[in-house]
């Protein structure tokens, strides 16, 4: 079996941060989105790996490089344009050849992993299994409509969902994957939906098998999905300290104090990281945080937030939280301070706050 990582889409609903950075290289916990597909994959005992890319190609490949890292290997695809899930299954037919594949979709994560799954598509070799989980805003994904406990039709995001069971971003397929999406036709939005061709596999009576997940999965394409995985896999943590803690600093719970990160004067309640070289001085960092590498905060309070590398938070007066902020921001105290904050700063920015 091979596995297809898709990593090419434009992440339009995080910019300013995806302006200039790809979406599935965002932290969570301090690791890259993608890592964790990659491992994902890794573990269920997949390690030919295509990992399809677009714009964003050269900044994956520096972050990935040949997978040796995971004990993998990662052949790159070069999607044309970006025109739908099954355009990048089509365009990534020559890597598969005929074998069954896993497609993970690179920004999602699934928290208990995948091993399972492929595992029993091993063992049934239905033509395709599709991974579901109940969701509140179903009209945001690709809905499936069960009868008698198989797949009787899938919508892409529709207005009207007849299901709560939304597409989880994780697909496998056998070879013939490949018929339907020659055989579909783009939707009204442009593109070769790969719920077209689960449809067309139905529709033929081919062997589609659901599965329902009953742990934790989040696509993180929106900021307050993105601080929500932030905060479940911060969670997990194992509370460890690589770093220098002085003066009247406390580390209170779960929190994460990576090699060169010096805690000066300052408080830090998890679960929280704090990423390689960063320094927290005079400053209180709150639960659910992750502070990538190279951060500087003087005389600030954030929490429930995501601080990108090398980036510099100081003499802010008032808490910042629930925020993403990009690489090499600098938010920092003007002439008065305002009431409060609240942050999706892109890469490179600067913040004076001024009344």
């Amino acid at each position: 079996m091979k596995a297809l990582i898709l990593s090419g889409g434009r992440g339009t609903r995080l910019r300013p941060i995806t302006h200039t950075s790809a979406k599935q290289l965002v932290p969570i916990a301090n690791k890259p989105i993608l890592y964790y597909a990659i491992e994902s994959v890794v573990a269920a005992g997949v390690t030919d790996i295509g990992m399809v890319v677009g714009d964003t190609a050269d900044e994956i490949r520096a972050a990935v490089g040949d997978g040796s890292r995971w004990g993998a290997r990662v052949t790159y695809i070069r999607q044309t344009a970006p025109l739908g899930l099954a355009h990048a299954v089509k365009e990534a037919q020559g890597f598969l050849q005929d074998e069954p594949f896993v497609m993970y979709l690179g920004d999602n994560l699934v928290i208990d992993g995948i091993a399972g799954f492929v595992q029993r598509f091993g063992e049934s070799r239905p033509d395709a299994m599709i991974l579901l989980a109940r969701v509140q805003a179903p009209e945001r994904f690709g809905v499936a409509e069960l009868r008698d406990g198989q797949v009787f039709r899938l919508v892409e995001k529709p207005s009207r969902p007849q299901s709560d069971l939304a597409l989880v971003g994780v697909y496998l397929f056998s070879s013939c994957i490949f018929d339907a999406v020659n055989a579909i036709t783009p939707s009204a939005r442009g593109e070769l939906e790969i719920t077209d061709a689960i449809q067309w596999l139905v529709d033929r009576k081919m062997r589609v098998e659901p599965h329902v997940i009953d742990g934790w999965w989040k696509d993180t394409g929106r900021l307050e999905d993105m601080l929500e995985a932030n905060r479940i896999v911060l969670d997990e943590l194992v509370a460890r300290n690589q770093g220098e803690i002085t003066g009247t600093s406390q580390l209170i719970g779960k929190v994460v104090v990576e090699a060169g990160a010096k805690i000066i004067d300052s408080i830090v309640r998890g679960p929280a990281i704090i990423g390689e070289r960063s320094v927290i001085a005079n400053s209180y960092i709150g639960p659910f945080t992750s502070i990538y590498h190279g951060v500087e905060i003087r005389n600030s309070e954030i929490e429930h937030s995501i601080v990108l590398e090398n980036s510099k938070i100081l003499n802010v007066p008032a808490r910042i939280a629930d925020s993403l902020i990009g690489k090499d921001v600098q938010i920092h105290r003007g002439a008065a301070p305002p009431s409060a904050l609240r942050f999706m700063l892109g890469d490179h920015s600067e913040v004076s706050l001024t009344s």
